[in-house]
C-alpha cells in the first residue's frame, strides 16, 4: 500500500519538476536557481535520524551509483544559451521523455524491490538515489552556466576605439 502511495507522490513530483523546468526556460538562469534545489533537498536527509529509514552501506552505495548514472541523462539534456544578453536554459524535448522514463524505471524498481526490502529502507534508498541524481546534475549545470556566463561577459566587455 505504501509503495503505491509513494509511487503516486513520485509521479506528482515528476510532473512538478517537468512543469518547473518548462517554466524556468522562459526566464533567465542564475547561479542561485541552479544551486538552491539540492540544498533544499538536503533537508530530507533528516529522515535518517529515524531508524526505520536507515540503510546498509551496500544499499547506500547501490542507490548513490544508480542515481549518479541516472544523472548522466539529465546532464546531457541541460544546456544553456545566450538570448537577449541573458543566459537561458535551452528547451529540450528529450528532457521530458528522459524524466518520464527515469520516473517509470524508478516506479518499476520500487515495485520490484518492495517485496524484498523494508519500506523504510527502500524510502531511504530512493531518497539517496534522487539526491545522487540531482547533485551531479546541478554541479554540471553550474559549470556549464559559468562557462556561458564567461562567454557572455567577454563578449559584452569588448573595448571600443
Amino acid at each position: 500500500m505504501f509503495t503505491i502511495i509513494s509511487s503516486f507522490v513520485a509521479i506528482g513530483m515528476g510532473l512538478l519538476v517537468l512543469f518547473v523546468r518548462m517554466k524556468s526556460a522562459k526566464k533567465p538562469a542564475t547561479a542561485k536557481k541552479i544551486i538552491l534545489p539540492p540544498i533544499f533537498m538536503s533537508t530530507g536527509a533528516l529522515m535518517f535520524i529515524h531508524p526505520m529509514f536507515r540503510v546498509t552501506v551496500a544499499e547506500f552505495f547501490e542507490a548513490l551509483i544508480v542515481g549518479m548514472l541516472f544523472s548522466i541523462f539529465l546532464i546531457k539534456t541541460s544546456n544553456f544559451e545566450i538570448r537577449e544578453n541573458n543566459i537561458y536554459l535551452k528547451r529540450s524535448k528529450a528532457f521530458a521523455f528522459i524524466l518520464i522514463g527515469l520516473l517509470l524505471i524508478r516506479i518499476i524498481m520500487k515495485s520490484y524491490l518492495s517485496s524484498t526490502i523494508d519500506f523504510g529502507e527502500l524510502s531511504g534508498m530512493f531518497w539517496i538515489l534522487a539526491f545522487g541524481m540531482i547533485v551531479p546534475w546541478r554541479i554540471a549545470m553550474y559549470i556549464s552556466y559559468k562557462r556561458v556566463k564567461e562567454q557572455l561577459d567577454s563578449s559584452t566587455n569588448i573595448p571600443t576605439i
